[in-house]
């Protein structure tokens, strides 16, 4: 039985990061291996202008400061607060994640991934610029990657900010490489000139609807949307459109991930009970990676809402319609708050989108399978 490490996200306050990286830890220990998560040393980040150095605690208390500018209920802010300063307590330890750090164990094999592992070129002081990310002096004896992302990090970001040549040379360290999407993919096959496989997040990969008993059954009496998406994202026409919508049929709002301020609750609640109240829901609104994926695995009616990149601004078109075409769903997204109630309308085949998993999860399986017990 092998030591194998994975180093993702996986002590990030999100839901998204937290369930990805149980559900490639379970995909892994199906296959017979003893897995334990590593840990890297945050670095400083690669875009340096308007970027934030000041240290963690500041940081916190100036992102406890930056919900109360946000258009939301005071007491949805209140409890946000409570719960971004508490997911880490509550929840890692459901990983096998302990407070203490593990850096650079002596593996068999350390698996990179999934998530932005990859997304190095930006100005996030909480991830910042990590040569480990890239196995950068890791003690495994084989270093592969499962459907690892560069995020809004591209070609073209790489060369600007003097990451290219030495991101090239880790990428040819690794053994095996696994991406999630297409900008991935053509970055690796530019710098290494090999073409790398191409896998779905582990979210979509392990059937958390059918083999996770940790789903609690949630009873609501009321019927209700969810609106999925980050603190600050949803703006003020688009929350009033979401209001208006939600009234006309009847429905309550919930806010999941970051409050909103067209919404009725904001829901604090476990990792697993996420996926307890999307497969509840009426429909789902998201401008969300992690947000559209909950939605399919729970076959709910949804609609992403995808934002075009400009200049340094958040951008998540590319990942977002990368994902819903694989899954035959490209229908599903728009940039207009206002094709939202048409596109509802449209029935979702769930039968073809889990044929389509029904393969994904066989080629994702055979790769670890491959990958895991060759030396």
């Amino acid at each position: 039985m092998s030591k194998v490490g994975i180093m993702s996200m996986q002590r990030l306050a999100n839901y998204g990061s937290f369930l990805q990286a149980y559900a490639l830890k379970q995909l892994i220990e199906k296959l017979g291996h003893n897995v334990e998560f590593v840990d890297y040393h945050i670095g400083a980040p690669a875009i340096v202008e308007n970027a934030d150095n000041r240290n963690k605690y500041l940081r916190k208390i100036e992102k406890g400061l930056e919900t109360f500018r946000y258009k939301a209920p005071l007491p949805h802010k209140l409890e946000f607060i409570q719960y971004k300063q508490s997911f880490g307590k509550k929840y890692t330890s459901m990983l096998g994640v302990t407070e203490e750090m593990n850096y650079n164990p002596e593996l068999d094999c350390l698996v990179i991934g999934s998530d932005e592992v990859f997304n190095c070129i930006q100005k996030n002081s909480n991830v910042g610029y990590s040569p480990e990310l890239f196995g950068k002096d890791n003690r495994a004896k084989k270093l592969i990657t499962y459907a690892a992302s560069f995020g809004n990090t591209t070609l073209e970001k790489l060369d600007r900010y003097g990451k290219k040549d030495e991101i090239t040379e880790f990428l040819k360290r690794f053994d095996a490489i696994s991406v999630r999407d297409t900008n991935s993919g053509s970055i690796v096959e530019c710098l290494t000139g090999q073409t790398p496989v191409y896998h779905l997040d582990p979210v979509l990969m392990y059937d958390y609807i059918h083999c996770c008993n940790k789903i609690p059954e949630v009873t609501i009496s009321e019927k209700y949307l969810i609106l999925y998406a980050y603190s600050g994202r949803i703006s003020d026409q688009e929350s009033d459109w979401i209001t208006a919508y939600a009234k006309k049929n009847k429905l309550k709002v919930y806010a999941i991930g970051g409050i909103q301020k067209c919404a009725d609750k904001f829901i604090d609640c476990t990792p697993f009970e996420v996926l307890a109240y999307f497969k509840n829901a009426e429909e789902i609104i998201t401008d969300t990676f992690h947000g559209s994926i909950f939605s399919v695995i729970t076959h709910r009616r949804f609609i992403t809402l995808v934002r075009k990149s400009e200049g340094s601004s958040y951008g998540n078109e590319e990942k977002l319609t990368d994902l819903l075409i694989r899954l035959g769903l490209e229908e599903r997204c728009t940039c207009d708050i206002e094709q939202v109630e048409k596109i509802m309308q449209y029935t979702i085949n769930y039968k073809d989108v889990d044929q389509i998993l029904v393969q994904c999860r066989k080629e994702a399986f055979e790769y670890l399978q491959m990958e895991l017990t060759k030396s």
